[in-house]
Parts: structure tokens; C-alpha cells; sequence
């Protein structure tokens, strides 16, 4: 169902058309499950930390997994045109190693180990996407078989931190616990000394809902309730926030966020008492009673991007109608572009070797930060080839901000984006937030 665009967004920018919410993180954040996260061990070890012999074959190929059908498929474009964007900067500043890099032509399909399989037929050397948590895993077993590096501009759930892929796994989207400090520092912003915490079932809302309660403690906060309910079941749960007589309550929840603030509405807990999660962050207007959200506060994970790095999207895709995850595919392009250049090799091996130090990341092999004489930040890929002649470890800070790969394949800073609701519970962008990875 179509709703009312969100003003300000990171990715309602003035050339966004589509006049819906942008509901891509969300979307894209589907539960991965415990048991799809055992994962194939893949190659031995781990290539972020290995030594790497080139074995490329002097042309630097990227292929895109687009997994996005159906309410899902408005997500494909912007990461195609932040792709092409991105191979389109890395040629006009030479290329790899004097020769053009490549895109590999793309397909659209939900089967992301289907796609793996011919990417690598197509001689990838990495690979950006998919979009789908969920669709991840089936991905990752093929190409870290392969000895192909996947970055990821879109994966959130947690569970991917850990999964066994060999070191070729990584995303430049931050991890759903990562959101936790955030929330726990708004809530202490609001003057909330105690706190209730409400979260839907399942992967999502435990994991949010346990690190936030960790990040409360952490700033001197109590979690005086901690309350699970079921999507259209949020009754009981916003009866025991009540029944606790919090400051504050945070709200975890995706499907059945719209339920869960009604209820808590009724139960007197509305309006500036509310912090909201990504996923429950919208446009609800009329759909609540009145001033229901009056003062509430929820975030959205990302950056507002540049007036020029829109331009050049659009540019790029004249018909571009949303922005979501553009930000973070083109940096994970570039970041591979950097680690290949790095490397001087363009193998798999060799990218996933290198993207943790030029990406400003601790060295996964001792958790040591890279030195600052050694590393020069640098935020094009021409800057960071200036670097690497003259004798300096690149560090890449792109236009989803800073990136800093940790050795999970994590970044290790994310942003935020924060938005207050108003009387007619329609919220706008009032501030910004950093977060590390982990949510503390």
C-alpha cells in the first residue's frame, strides 16, 4: 500500500518522485534464521587477514546481485545507477591498474545463489548486493567458495556479523544493534531516567530490544519493563509499560509497530514518552488517534546525501526516482576498486585482504587501529590512488560516511538520521546520531 512520502528523509531527496515512504531498510532487513546462520565453513581461515599471492587476471570485474520483485523492486535502480556511477568514477581516474574496470551485466531475480553462480561463471572478482538479509547466506556460500569477495550496501541482520564466509563476506549498512545507543541516548536526552522497552517477536525485535537494554544500563538508566508481543497482539505488552510507570518507552518493532503505538496510546503512554526504531519509524498521520506521536522521536540509519551526489546519480539515471542504499553501493564499489589498487591485484583474494585497511579498519590480524602517519584519508577513488603513490595506506571515507571495516566485515561507525513527529504524527528530520556497530 502506498503511503505518504516522509519528508527529509536520506533518501526523499528533491529529485524523489515516487511520493511513497521509502520502505527499503525495513525491507531489506528480513530475518536471516539460526539455522541458515550455521553457514558453509567456506575457504579455511579468513581472507580479511590472509596473505594474498596475486592470481587476477589483470581486468577488475564487479558484478551486482539485485534481488529486489514485486513492492521490493523500486530498490534495484538506485543501486544500479550508484554502481554504474561509481565504475564510471574509478575509469575516469585511469581504471585498475591502467585498464577499465567492468560491470557485469545484471539480472533481477530473489534466487541470489542462482546469480552467484553465473556471476562467478562471469569471471567476478567481487560482487555488491543483494539487498535481503534473508537472501544473503545462499550467496556468501557460493562466492566464498569461489574465493569472490560480496559486499553487501544493504544487509542489516545481526546474525550476518557471524556467519562463516571464509572472510569474503562484508556491508557498508550498519547492523541492526547498532541503533540501540542511539535509542537509549534519546530516551536520556528526553530527561527518562527509567525506561520501558517493547519489542515484536523475533530476530529483530529481541536483538534491538536486549542491546538497548544494555545500552540503558551503560548510561545510567534503568529497564524497568522488557515486554515481547506479536503483531497485532501489542495489548498486554503496553499494559505492563504502564504497569512499570516508565519515563521513557522504546518501541522495537517493524509490522506491527502502528498496532503497538495505538495500544500504548490507550495505555497513556504516548507522545514525547516514545523512541522508535528504524523499522517502526513512518508516516502514520489520520492511522493514529490525534497527536498520538506529538514529540516522539524515531531514527532511520543512513546520511542525508549531497546535492551533487544526486545530481550525479541522476545524471547517471534520469529516471531515478529513489535513492535507498545508493550511498552504500557506490562506496562499496570504490572500496573494492581501492583494495584491487592496493593489492595490485584484482583476484578476490587479494580484495578481501585489503579492504579492511583501506577502509581505515582495525588490522583484523592483532585489533590494532592502522597507524595515522601510515594511512591518509581519502574520499574519491582518484584521492585514494594519490595516496597509494605516494607511499600512504588509503583509508576511504565515501559518501554513506565513515566506513572502517572491522574483522567481522562490519563497519564500525553508523549514522543516524533522527526525526520528531508532530501533532498530525507525521515526523520530520530534526537532527543527526553516530553509533559504533555494536551498538554501544
Amino acid at each position: 500500500m502506498a503511503l505518504p512520502a516522509l519528508t527529509d528523509t536520506p533518501r526523499n531527496t528533491a529529485r524523489r518522485r515516487t511520493g511513497t515512504f521509502p520502505l527499503g531498510r525495513a525491507l531489506a532487513a528480513a530475518t536471516v534464521t539460526a539455522l541458515a546462520l550455521t553457514g558453509c565453513l567456506g575457504p579455511a581461515g579468513s581472507a580479511r587477514v590472509a596473505s594474498a599471492d596475486a592470481s587476477g587476471d589483470g581486468t577488475l570485474r564487479i558484478g551486482l546481485i539485485l534481488d529486489n520483485t514485486g513492492r521490493q523492486n523500486f530498490l534495484n535502480a538506485p543501486q544500479l545507477a550508484a554502481a554504474q556511477l561509481a565504475v564510471r568514477d574509478i575509469n575516469a581516474a585511469g581504471g585498475h591498474k591502467g585498464k577499465p574496470v567492468e560491470l557485469l551485466p545484471e539480472t533481477i531475480s530473489t534466487d541470489t545463489a542462482a546469480q552467484a553462480k553465473a556471476l562467478v561463471a562471469a569471471k567476478a572478482d567481487v560482487v555488491i548486493g543483494p539487498t535481503d538479509s534473508s537472501r544473503a547466506p545462499a550467496a556468501i556460500d557460493v562466492l566464498s567458495n569461489a574465493k569472490v569477495a560480496l559486499i553487501s550496501p544493504a544487509n542489516s541482520a545481526s546474525g550476518l556479523s557471524n556467519y562463516k564466509s571464509g572472510g569474503y563476506y562484508f556491508r557498508t549498512a550498519a547492523a541492526d544493534v547498532a541503533q540501540a545507543s542511539v535509542l537509549a541516548k534519546l530516551a536520556k536526552d528526553g530527561g527518562a531516567k527509567t525506561l520501558a522497552v517493547l519489542h515484536e517477536a523475533g530476530d529483530y525485535g529481541k536483538d534491538v530490544a536486549a542491546a538497548v537494554d544494555s545500552a540503558a544500563k551503560q548510561s545510567g538508566m534503568d529497564t524497568v519493563a522488557d515486554a515481547e508481543f506479536k503483531p497485532g497482539q501489542a495489548q498486554q505488552a503496553a499494559a505492563a509499560a504502564k504497569a512499570a510507570n516508565p519515563d521513557a518507552v522504546v518501541l522495537v518493532a517493524r509490522d506491527g509497530a502502528q498496532g503497538a503505538i495505538a495500544e500504548l496510546n490507550n495505555a497513556g503512554l504516548a507522545g514525547k514518552k516514545l523512541v522508535l526504531s528504524d523499522g517502526a519509524v513512518n508516516q502514520y498521520g489520520s492511522g493514529l488517534g490525534a497527536r498520538a506521536l506529538d514529540g516522539a522521536r524515531g531514527i532511520l540509519p543512513g546520511v542525508f546525501p549531497s546535492a551533487a551526489f544526486q545530481a550525479d546519480l541522476v545524471a547517471v539515471d534520469p529516471g531515478l526516482k529513489d535513492m535507498t542504499f545508493a550511498a552504500e553501493t557506490y562506496d562499496a564499489v570504490i572500496l573494492a576498486a581501492v583494495a584491487a589498487a592496493a593489492a595490485e591485484d584484482d583476484a578476490g583474494t587479494s580484495i578481501a585482504a585489503s579492504l579492511v585497511p583501506v577502509s581505515g579498519g582495525a588490522a583484523a590480524a592483532d585489533g590494532q587501529a592502522a597507524s595515522p602517519a601510515a594511512s591518509k584519508v581519502c574520499t574519491s577513488y582518484r584521492d585514494c590512488e594519490d595516496a597509494l603513490r605516494a607511499g600512504q595506506r588509503p583509508d576511504y571515507d565515501g559518501q554513506s560516511g565513515r566506513i572502517s571495516f572491522d574483522s567481522h566485515g562490519d563497519i564500525t561507525q553508523a549514522n543516524y538520521v533522527v526525526y520528531t513527529y508532530g501533532e498530525d504524527n507525521m515526523a520530520k528530520m530534526s537532527g543527526t546520531e553516530t553509533a559504533s556497530s555494536n551498538g554501544g
